[in-house]
């Protein structure tokens, strides 16, 4: 077969991946001159670098008044974590999982805190649950964005405002490109390394005063690390809330993430950001509907991902080996583009289909995204010739 020349030009940025996620533009290390290094994160400077972090957080999201944010320990996985230990129990719960972050979730809760009143609903990857399945009268965990399937939820129109259980959000790849109904939402976490480009290891968790109030009501029945939580003698501590970390946070991480916020101001706010993701998206979902070796992983048009674009391999040379060549074949595509320095870290996630997955979060440029669509050409070109000859 015919491989066509390798293009001419190269994404300026190659940093594709998908967490931790591309620097916001123009970032270099001079954003994190003056940070608050060397000192107690307790001291009066340090909470209040703390406290600017998690109000412009607030600002940006539109969240509500009544509302509570804080910065946690271990990423969105500790923030998530934090959640499910110290709340659920009092209820039954409906945990939908379409993609491997939230079926890591289903086995916290079955094999780990041993929850027994739990229903699972599950879904392919490419496909969401029916929704329309699920009771609220129960705790309700889902991702809102599934960062390894490329599909997200569509709306919150499926959620009531009156529901008697609470709702849990993973929304680690959806915050600050996908809009949030935040009368739908209870819990909602994130990590600041996706969407802004942030240094990982810190978690975002927002409780509405629902998830508060469950905090006030609720005892687990088993151990609770210390890090887990978020009452003393059955009081919510709002100061952990306020800047008062629970453990020591790297204060140059923070004020690496008070740059991206800084950005995402300058730019419009939340917005633009989104706005910036769908650009993205639009542009390589528009080469992958005109180029007939790949398809988008999420069927249905309205749950396609802006952010973490999963894409699998249809070309019949391809789709007629087995899955482990299948499989070999994408990380070969996705070595020769890091080789090329075109692309870096776009092979799918480990338990996920055999495919390529492309970030198209707000800190990438569309014009690297334009640049990159011919290196996808090419390197499949080159990789399917060694196939078929």
């Amino acid at each position: 077969m015919k491989i066509p020349a390798k293009p001419a030009n190269k994404p300026a940025v190659a940093h594709f991946s998908s967490g931790p996620c591309a620097k916001r533009p123009g970032w270099s290390l001079k954003a994190l001159e003056g940070a608050f290094l060397g000192r107690s994160h307790r001291a009066k400077d340090g909470k209040a670098r703390l406290k600017l972090a998690i109000d412009k957080t607030k600002a940006l999201l539109g969240v509500p008044a009544g509302f509570h944010c804080a910065i946690v320990p271990a990423s969105d996985t500790g923030a998530y974590e934090m959640a499910m230990w110290a709340m659920l129990g009092p209820r039954g719960v409906d945990a939908l999982s379409w993609e491997s972050f939230g079926a890591g979730w289903v086995t916290d809760i079955t094999k780990q805190l041993k929850l027994k009143d739990v229903r699972v609903m599950t879904a392919e990857y490419g496909h969401l649950p029916d929704l329309g399945k699920v009771d609220f009268t129960r705790d309700v965990l889902f991702t809102s964005n599934g960062t390894t399937s490329g599909v997200k939820l569509p709306d919150y129109d499926w959620i009531p405002e009156n529901r008697e259980g609470l709702t849990f959000a993973d929304a680690t790849s959806a915050a600050f490109a996908q809009p949030v109904d935040w009368a739908k939402v209870d819990v909602l976490t994130f990590s600041w390394q996706k969407v802004l480009g942030g240094e990982a290891a810190h978690g975002i968790l927002i409780l509405s005063p629902r998830a508060v109030a469950r905090l006030e009501s609720h005892t687990p029945t088993w151990p609770m690390p210390k890090i887990f939580r978020m009452t003393k003698s059955g009081k919510f501590m709002k100061e952990v809330f306020e800047g008062e970390t629970i453990n020591t946070p790297s204060m140059l991480a923070l004020e690496d993430y008070l740059d991206a916020l800084a950005w995402a101001e300058k730019i419009g706010g939340a917005s633009a950001l989104a706005a910036r993701a769908d650009a993205n998206a639009g542009a390589l979902n528009a080469w992958v509907d005109r180029t007939p070796w790949i398809e988008n992983l999420a069927v249905v048009p309205a749950t396609r991902s802006n952010t973490s674009v999963c894409l699998r391999i249809v070309d019949p040379a391809v789709t007629k080996l087995s899955l482990d060549a299948q499989a070999a074949f994408a990380k070969a595509i996705a070595a020769l583009l890091d080789k090329e320095g075109a692309a870096n870290d776009i092979a799918f996630y480990r338990d996920a289909p055999a495919g390529l997955r492309i970030w198209c979060g707000s800190t990438i440029e569309k014009s690297d995204v334009d640049a990159l669509l011919p290196w996808l050409d090419w390197a499949f070109a080159t990789e399917k010739a060694k196939l078929v000859g």
